[in-house]
């Protein structure tokens, strides 16, 4: 009894050292105004994330369309992403600053950027960020979401409406083109099972088909 209680103990005492040594960024992000309103995302070093998203209030215009509002899922995002996001965190003091620039622009979602690890940890918070690198890592972050959410729509709409398939892969295609949408690995699946559905609009898998092959070669 007494040498489980001690590696119990011994245990316990090491969970700390074992949680600090993964590094992870968190990125919250919440805009009323958005379907879904609120999310988080968890990136460890690997590329391994876990995406969830809070379902908001259902209006009546809500309740009309196909769209996603909760989701809870595991991605991979790009090893060279990863590097990217985890390199800006560190050059900034783990996010240990004022990140906010207080200027007058228009609301884009407050964003809270959070790391943790070995090194410590530090977290900011802002709308529009003082600095440009800052910044660019979080409209990256909204870019990244908005495929995963992407994604389930196309899940939803391969389900309920394959019609809508055409035009909603069509905004997919000019979103990626633009910077809007980033990381098309995170919804392969979803992809490959549209390219492969001989049920669907020969348009629909042909545009998946790209999808899936730009994103291999990047």
């Amino acid at each position: 009894m007494k040498r489980s209680s001690l590696a119990l103990a011994l245990a316990l005492f090491c969970l700390p050292a074992l949680a600090q040594s993964d590094p992870t960024v968190t990125v919250d992000f919440s805009n009323p105004g958005l379907v879904p309103p609120r999310w988080t995302l968890v990136l460890h070093p690997d590329g391994h994330a876990h995406f969830h998203s809070e379902r908001g209030e259902i209006t009546p215009n809500l309740m009309q369309t196909i769209a996603p509002v909760a989701i809870d899922r595991d991605v991979t995002l790009t090893a060279d992403y990863t590097s990217h996001v985890f390199d800006v965190v560190r050059r900034h003091r783990l996010m240990n600053e004022d990140c906010e620039s207080h200027l007058k622009v228009a609301f884009q979602g407050t964003k809270r950027i959070a790391y943790s690890g070995p090194e410590g940890f530090g977290a900011c918070q802002f709308n529009y960020a003082k600095n440009k690198e800052i910044q660019s890592l979080g409209e990256s972050f909204v870019a990244v979401s908005g495929t995963i959410i992407e994604g389930a729509r196309l899940e939803l709409l391969l389900q309920h409406d394959p019609l809508g398939l055409d035009r909603e892969m069509q905004f997919l295609k000019e979103a990626v083109q633009d910077g809007r949408l980033q990381q098309m690995s995170v919804i392969q699946g979803i992809l490959t099972k549209l390219e492969d559905d001989p049920g669907v609009m020969e348009r629909v898998r042909r545009s998946a088909r790209l999808l899936l092959a730009e994103s291999a070669a990047k």
